[in-house]
């Protein structure tokens, strides 16, 4: 017996948007059904406004346990709810201890308990000397794992090398399970730290593109001779798009996501001391991410992921600008799909590019896409209701995250997100939520 029924007049299915009656059960979608259809359940009509696949965002840094006081399983899950995320991956760190050990897994999966209102996922970490701890993590659930090529930000979170990562992803393709990695290689430079700690531009001459490009060189490398998936995350260096390209046409199991902030800011309007815009690798100037947007509209790059990273404002060093000692991290769960869908609609962009981008290709990398990330029938019910055409201000007193420090504050973004649900729960409804803790562990 079918418990309700979703109509609208755009349903986004993976066969184009459509009118549509979505039928649930049980938590799942058991069928699409021509919108006048006739059925014996309760039926909520939508009108014009439109159904897409809950968010799945694979690149969250939620920080518990240890830095609860950067961010937390409450708070990120619930910013989440609001923001139509219903799946969330969460990175190896910055929680302490990190999670590079089954034992330190083990802790992380305690934290959760009562504070799961979206569904997460774990990524393992990989670091220099835990290569027998992998495949414990892998029989613990771990989605897949995640490594540094550069200083991670923390000390507890060492960079891999070359050979740590040849030991690994031998194992990890046996088992079908992809590396991420922040692909920087690194040279010592503290001269710019002597330079204007104020000045954008210094930050960002510091990280040049040729880090990035070296790096995602080495992956790919190492990706055809291991034939791990490999996975390049928050790419913002154009130039590795050739490469990238090269990899793919030759069927390598290689994908990479941008972040929705190379996508919706450039450099030249980062003003000096406005270190809320500070994150590694930077933001690089507008003809760069033009060919960034380019290459995510064709498909060479797979999808967009926030890579959110809070902290408190005294370590963001809000009040001095000081670009060289603050913390590189954008916080922006919440704003996930506005913020994409503010700067896709004015680039041609569908309903049915966003439900790819954040929905149905981050479903495939999490080893979810048999589930979840597209409203088909046998999928879960993780639903979203969006008016694409309204807009709202960015204000401190509407994001949910612990800290309020976000480089969209103030600024005016397309799409509310009107309802989410989780397993066919209705759990958020604009302002409010409706249900807490209805969140889910994830494993493959």
């Amino acid at each position: 017996m079918t418990d309700f029924a979703l109509k609208s007049q755009r349903v986004v299915t993976p066969d184009g948007t459509r009118p549509a009656l979505v039928l649930i059960e049980n938590g799942q979608i058991t069928d699409l059904r021509p919108i006048d259809a006739a059925v014996e359940c309760p039926v909520t009509d939508l009108g014009n406004k439109a159904l897409l696949p809950g968010v799945i965002d694979p690149h969250v840094h939620i920080n518990e346990p240890g830095r609860t006081n950067w961010e937390g399983f409450d708070t990120a899950t619930r910013a989440a709810l609001a923001g139509g995320l219903t799946t969330l991956v969460d990175m190896p760190l910055n929680s302490a201890p990190v999670t590079t050990s089954v034992a330190n897994f083990e802790q992380k999966l305690a934290a959760t308990k009562g504070q799961l209102h979206t569904n997460v996922g774990f990524w393992g970490g990989i670091v220099p000397g835990n290569a027998a701890e992998v495949e414990g993590l892998i029989g613990r659930g771990v989605l897949g794992f995640k490594a540094f090529l550069t200083h991670s930000g923390i000390d507890d979170f060492p960079n891999a090398t070359e050979a740590d990562l040849r030991q690994i992803m031998p194992i990890l393709a046996r088992h079908g399970l992809p590396l991420l990695v922040h692909c920087e290689l690194t040279t010592d430079d503290a001269e710019w730290k002597q330079r204007d700690h104020r000045s954008y531009q210094n930050y960002l001459a510091s990280r040049p593109k040729r880090w990035e490009d070296d790096a995602v060189a080495l992956m790919i490398r190492l990706c055809a001779e291991t034939k791990c998936r490999t996975h390049i995350v928050h790419l913002s260096s154009a130039d590795s798009l050739a490469q990238i390209a090269a990899a793919k046409a030759q069927g390598l199991p290689l994908t990479v996501e941008t972040g929705q902030h190379y996508l919706f800011f450039n450099a030249e309007d980062i003003r000096d001391g406005q270190t809320q815009f500070k994150c590694a690798p930077p933001i690089r100037e507008k003809t760069n991410n033009d060919q960034l947007w380019a290459a995510l509209q064709s498909g060479l790059i797979d999808f967009v992921a926030t890579d959110h990273s809070p902290a408190p404002p005294a370590l963001k060093q809000i009040e001095s600008g000081d670009f060289t000692t603050a913390w590189g991290g954008i916080a922006s769960l919440q704003l996930a799909l506005p913020v994409l869908w503010t700067a896709a609609e004015k680039r041609g962009a569908t309903l049915n590019d966003l439900a790819r981008w954040l929905s149905e290709n981050p479903a495939k990398l999490a080893g979810q896409s048999h589930r979840k990330g597209r409203i088909a029938k046998g999928y879960d019910a993780d639903l979203l209701v969006l008016d694409p055409e309204n807009s709202f201000r960015v204000t401190e007193s509407l994001l949910h995250h612990k800290h309020k420090v976000s480089p969209y504050l103030g600024l005016e973004l397309r799409g509310v997100v009107e309802q989410t649900f989780l397993g066919g729960q209705l759990v958020y409804q604009r302002p409010e939520f409706v249900q807490l803790n209805q969140g889910q562990l994830l494993t493959r």
